[in-house]
């Protein structure tokens, strides 16, 4: 095996951390949008399968625009995850700014008998029940994967 001359091995060296130095000069530092549940509701269904509209209000606290390609969500009542959707129609969110998101969700019917089941068990079910939104969106580009959750209250009444 052969040596390389020092000076041939220093260019190389230098070129290695200009590279490094470069690719992650790429990898910008993101703050995740910060996701709320704005409002929900019932849609008229054709099939029959219970459909629902989840408007969410999503911030972009970064100076770069949110280039979303698709966000995967959920959401669960009393630890069940009820309700699901994808959707890639998601509208570029500026810097620094803030959209409505519009989603259309379809309801896991057998998670729903479930719920009923394990809802007929809770003692207080005349009280509101905690809901959890999760969602996973995925940016176009070298931007991370974002996991958000919201939780609150919603009643049954």
């Amino acid at each position: 095996m052969t040596k390389l001359p020092v000076p041939l091995r220093t260019g190389l060296l230098m070129v290695l951390v200009l590279c490094l130095g470069a690719c992650a000069s790429l990898y910008q530092d993101m703050d995740p949008p910060k996701v709320s549940v704005d409002s929900f509701r019932s849609l008229p269904s054709n099939d029959g399968a219970p459909r629902f509209e989840i408007k969410l209000r999503v911030i972009n606290p970064n100076t770069e625009p949110l280039d979303i390609v698709g966000v995967s969500y959920s959401i669960e009542l009393l630890d069940r995850e009820l309700i699901a959707g994808v959707t890639n129609e998601v509208p570029l969110i500026e810097g620094y700014s803030e959209e409505v998101v519009t989603l259309e969700a379809g309801l896991q019917l057998f998670e729903l008998l479930r719920f009923l089941a394990a809802l007929g068990q809770t003692a207080s079910t005349s009280g509101p029940l905690e809901y959890k939104f999760s969602a996973k969106i995925d940016f176009r580009g070298l931007v991370p994967t974002q996991r958000v959750e919201d939780s609150g209250e919603i009643s049954l009444n």
